[in-house]
């Protein structure tokens, strides 16, 4: 790994770090606005949790084009990819398993009930306007799955916040390497008290071969194009009554498409992610408010068997929500929320499962509190009740303090956090006929963090360290006489690591710097977790030179297990992108992006094939 970083350093020029917000401003790391991390607007810098925020200008500065690109090297957050655009996207967040990270779009919970895990690579990043990334666990607000953090997708919200009722047009259209080709549109306003965003957009490739050859009675030798096709719409609407200073409002976000990868059951599969829900929110009274959300999240993908195209399986999931939080400010300086979600689990497959259908209630309060000014306290604690294993309870406590010094943007913070969480089986773990164990237990963790953190004139920065105990961890055992396969709760996990963020201002150079130590085991085995490098960096330069902007961005990361045993090793690499955008206008704007200038031929899982040197080049319109 010492040699990846120099390498790093050296292509580089030199080193300035960051975190994921404009730099422009030296205090706006450590001073935005978070929801997810309390479920309300709170400013980052009044936590103790650990949080990255991507607004809709980070992903149009950054040129990603997917979700999995844009988290890929996030502070806490490791993305290994099996080939190309929509192939399985897993993250790993703070060395937790890829199940345990909550996935939200717009409050809603999203993903496969059967798998367990989310389809980050289905997520259409056009329609996206902001992502947060809350990490460590979260299960005292959110219930299930939060032990390694909770992700948050907010799509196009429209023109609520316009100084007039004018819309907002913007229209992208570009294509690049393996015959990649994206456009993209957006329309939003608002008339008076009512606002609305209309969005589309399309992206499709061609593709590349997305395993190499590998042997064995279940081996694949598939030397073909995989391809992806993803198209997406958008729609919101909302309007504001005086009326004790009430909003409502309606959403809907649908990807539609299909994915082709290697296998040799099935190697193409089609897809639907859809999310819709209404939010009502209003004032009880002057300093109390109640907001409640109805929503559904489908998971539906139809896969088919290579050669033939026979249909091979379906497995449908459709997930209702259903919350209600209340916000009390309780003094100038006390806030409590008291909330409760309700959710319904349901899937429709081919595959007859055992049970088709679970629920899970959830109650929880929180209280936000300053005191002496610059000492914040968050805590939790909330009581859920699962139809598949019962009641649980699950608590959290943070504390934070910020000593402001000479200038009045100037502080050092000290922060600390403890808490648990869990995860619910799966479907698949729970009912799978011959396969599912219906006494399963929740897996259970317990985690504690402590950091520092300063913003001064030209830097800020962020330290954390953190140790998480995870029990009851679910793995597959087979019986070695009928080599019947089953699930069981007899794993046990330790994670510790530490996490450092550095962002600068130079010249007008914007440098942001992440960079995560890590070392997950097995308590049972000793052996490291796989598909988790232990060692990242990510590095990001920038500058704009009148109407001229560059930048380029450095990943390097080491080795990997791919397997339990510790027995396959998957190398490291080093990656570097560049970008630049020329704005010829206040309407008009050419982008080109160049991605793994080295060519470096990589792998984050074993035999399945990352993309080599490529380019994508568009064109923006804005009005």
């Amino acid at each position: 790994m010492q040699k990846i970083i120099a390498s790093s350093l050296l292509l580089a020029g030199f080193t300035t770090p960051a975190f994921s917000q404009d730099t422009s401003d030296p205090t706006s790391a450590l001073s935005d606005i978070v929801v997810t991390a309390t479920r309300s607007e709170t400013p980052k810098n009044q936590l103790a949790t650990a949080s990255t925020v991507y607004t809709r200008k980070d992903i149009e500065r950054l040129q990603v084009r997917t979700l999995p690109e844009l988290l890929r090297g996030s502070t806490g957050v490791d993305v290994t990819q099996t080939g190309g655009y929509g192939k399985i996207s897993s993250v790993f967040m703070r060395g937790t398993n890829s199940d345990h990270v909550l996935v939200l779009v717009d409050g809603i919970k999203v993903g496969s009930v059967t798998a367990g895990t989310s389809p980050f690579e289905y997520i259409p990043l056009d329609q996206v306007e902001r992502v947060e990334i809350t990490r460590g666990p979260n299960s005292s607000l959110y219930g299930s799955e939060a032990i390694g953090g909770v992700i948050q997708v907010f799509t196009r919200k429209g023109g609520k916040d316009q100084p007039s009722n004018k819309p907002n047009v913007t229209l992208e259209t570009g294509g690049g390497s393996y015959n990649t080709y994206r456009i993209a549109g957006n329309v939003s306003g608002k008339v008076d008290n009512t606002w609305y965003n209309v969005g589309t957009s399309s992206l499709t490739s061609q593709g590349f071969n997305a395993q190499r050859p590998t042997p064995g009675p279940f081996g694949v030798n598939q030397p073909d194009h995989d391809g992806y096709n993803n198209t997406a719409v958008n729609a919101r609407v909302g309007h504001h009554f005086d009326t004790h200073n009430t909003d409502i409002e309606a959403f809907f976000t649908r990807a539609q498409g299909n994915n082709r990868y290697d296998g040799s059951f099935q190697n193409k599969t089609d897809f639907i992610e859809q999310v819709a829900g209404t939010t009502l929110s209003t004032d009880i009274v002057d300093n109390w408010r109640s907001t409640v959300r109805l929503g559904q999240s489908l998971d539906w993908q139809d896969s088919f068997a290579p050669n033939t195209g026979a249909f091979a399986s379906s497995f449908n999931s459709t997930r209702w929500n259903a919350s209600w939080l209340n916000q009390l400010q309780l003094t100038d300086a006390h806030q409590l929320l008291i909330g409760s979600d309700y959710r319904l689990d349901q899937v429709s497959s081919d595959t007859k499962f055992n049970e088709n259908s679970r629920y899970d209630v959830g109650v929880f309060t929180e209280l936000h509190s300053r005191f002496w000014d610059n000492h914040f306290l968050n805590a939790s604690v909330r009581w859920d009740n699962n139809q598949a294993f019962g009641n649980i309870v699950t608590g959290s406590i943070g504390w934070r303090d910020n000593w402001h010094y000479g200038k009045a943007n100037n502080s050092v913070s000290t922060f600390a956090n403890f808490g648990n969480a869990f995860k619910a089986p799966s479907f698949n773990q729970l009912y799978f006929p011959n396969f599912g164990n219906s006494n399963l237990k929740a897996e259970q963790s317990k985690s504690v963090e402590a950091g520092l953190a300063g913003v001064h004139d030209w830097l800020q920065w962020e330290l954390r360290a953190y140790h998480t105990d995870i029990d009851n961890l679910i793995a597959i055992v087979t019986n070695p006489k009928t080599f019947q396969s089953t699930s069981e709760n007899i794993n046990k996990a330790q994670i510790n690591g530490l996490e450092a963020e550095i962002g600068t201002q130079i010249l007008g150079w914007n440098g942001k710097l992440n960079m995560n130590l890590l070392d997950p085991k097995n308590r049972v085995s000793n052996q490291r977790l796989p598909r988790r490098a232990d060692q990242t960096l990510s590095f990001d330069l920038s500058k704009s030179f009148g109407a001229i902007d560059v930048g380029s961005y450095v990943m390097a990361q080491s080795y990997r297990y791919d397997d339990i045993a510790n027995n396959t090793k998957v190398g490291g690499y080093v990656t570097v992108d560049f970008r630049t955008a020329y704005h010829l206008n206040k309407n008009w704007q050419l982008s080109a992006k160049l991605n793994n200038a080295l060519d470096h031929r990589y792998e984050t899982v074993n035999t399945y094939n990352t993309a080599g040197r490529n380019f994508f080049v568009s064109i923006h319109y804005n009005y």
